[in-house]
């Protein structure tokens, strides 16, 4: 049971990295100095202070970064390779077992997958948004997402499980719609 418990609460931060990188980060750091929550050894360092001030400050910025209309987009290029590390590291904090390469294998295919997942839903969002609405509605969007990203990391520190069972669900409709649109296209393309 602690092994799923450790699995939800990393893969469930990692996914939250998808949303906003620096937020879950924030959120692991405060739960952890306030003793709910037990970092590995070698991730103790995020509970410090001037880690959590970094973390507070990156968090702030990239918020804020995402309702500036062209940035958002921009930001989405970035943020996919720097989600998928971010999400490889929440994760490899959090999930332990007997074997350290277990650990980081769990890390990496869990974690990694998850934060990609994630990222990817919300590119395709915000792309879908600035095309219906020239980028008028992505203000929504940022906001949904900043508080996805919030709710999925607290989920994730109080109710671990429940947090890997929305994120298999989260990325099972990104799949599943993912996989719809390209039967749509080859059906197209064979008309």
């Amino acid at each position: 049971m602690e092994i799923l418990l450790s699995v939800g609460l990393g893969v469930g931060l990692a996914a939250a990295c998808g949303f906003r990188v620096f937020l879950p980060f924030l959120v692991m750091g405060v739960a952890a100095r306030a003793g709910a929550l037990d970092l590995s050894e070698d991730f103790e360092w995020m509970t410090g202070t001037p880690a959590l001030l970094a973390f507070g400050t990156a968090a702030i910025l990239e918020i804020g970064a995402y309702y500036i209309p062209w940035l958002d987009n921009l930001l989405d290029v970035a943020a996919m390779p720097a989600a998928v590390t971010a999400g490889i590291a929440v994760a490899a904090a959090n999930i332990e077992t007997a074997s350290p390469l277990l650990d980081w294998a769990l890390a990496a295919v869990a974690g990694g997958g998850a934060a990609a997942g994630v990222q990817t839903g919300t590119t395709l969002l915000r792309g879908a948004s600035t095309m219906m609405t020239a980028g008028i509605g992505n203000p929504v969007v940022s906001t949904g997402e900043a508080g996805a990203a919030a709710g999925l990391s607290l989920l994730a520190v109080t109710l671990p499980v429940l947090a890997l069972a929305a994120v298999l669900l989260l990325v099972a409709i990104v799949s599943a719609r993912l996989l719809r649109r390209r039967v749509l296209r080859a059906r197209q393309a064979d008309s």
